[in-house]
């Protein structure tokens, strides 16, 4: 069965801007952490986290924390993911969870927008999860059942395969990934996901991630020749979200 993306922003460290704004002042400030805690508290840090973000004193920032529940994506989405290596990552076992009963999986636009390709994609589907249950059925009779049996029918089943996975990333470590999976050169999935990351983290710590998304919205394209020539248009959707 086709899974639809599904990105839920599950924790994030308490005020993060007040956080970071903490995090900075201390750097600078001979007070003690109580009458620091407290004068921050005090008022707005709108323009003292935008201004360490135009300063580029990005450290602070690290100490805001946000945890992503996200479901829907492929297994090739996941691999790019986990790339990302400054995150921590819980991902669904394909050795302890059996997909006997049937796996979802991910259909790119492309495909689906094509009558013909799309139903050799989705015979294909069925004869891997077919294969799949033949070898845990045949394994199992030759008494290797469970996730012994799992662990290997898995090594058939497609990259389009739906996995879910959470995520907790800092604050700084986001700014870096929106950069880089925000950009229209980026592949299509984990850009969708990134935008629905970037969504829910501009509600929750709008002055950290004002000015959040692909390289571009501060200045020339970093792609080159390879650029998608479309700077203006990418630079109002994110300015809109």
């Amino acid at each position: 069965m086709e899974a639809r993306l599904k990105v839920i922003l599950l924790r994030h460290t308490p005020d993060p801007e007040e956080t970071v704004a903490m995090a900075a002042k201390l750097c600078y400030s001979p007070s003690d952490i109580e009458i620091l805690k407290e004068r921050i508290e005090a008022k707005d840090q709108k323009a003292f986290v935008d201004k360490l973000t135009r300063m580029g004193h990005m450290s602070p920032i690290e100490h805001a924390s946000f945890t992503f529940a996200i479901e829907g994506i492929s297994r090739a989405c996941s691999h790019q993911l986990v790339r990302h290596r400054l995150a921590s990552y819980s991902q669904q076992s394909q050795r302890y969870v059996s997909e006997e009963a049937g796996f979802d999986y991910i259909v790119p636009e492309t495909i689906r927008g094509d009558k013909e390709l799309e139903r050799y994609f989705s015979d294909f589907m069925s004869i891997s999860q077919k294969a799949y249950n033949h070898i845990v059925k045949k394994l199992g009779d030759s008494g290797i059942r469970g996730e012994e049996a799992n662990q290997d029918a898995r090594f058939v089943l497609p990259n389009a395969c739906e996995t879910k996975i959470m995520m907790t990333m800092n604050a700084r470590e986001l700014l870096h990934f929106f950069a880089q999976r925000c950009c229209n050169r980026a592949q299509w999935e984990i850009r969708a996901m990134a935008t629905e990351m970037l969504k829910l983290v501009k509600t929750t710590a709008p002055n950290i991630f004002s000015s959040a998304g692909p390289a571009c919205l501060k200045g020339l394209c970093p792609e080159g020749e390879y650029t998608c020539g479309k700077i203006e248009e990418v630079r109002r959707f994110f300015h809109e979200i």
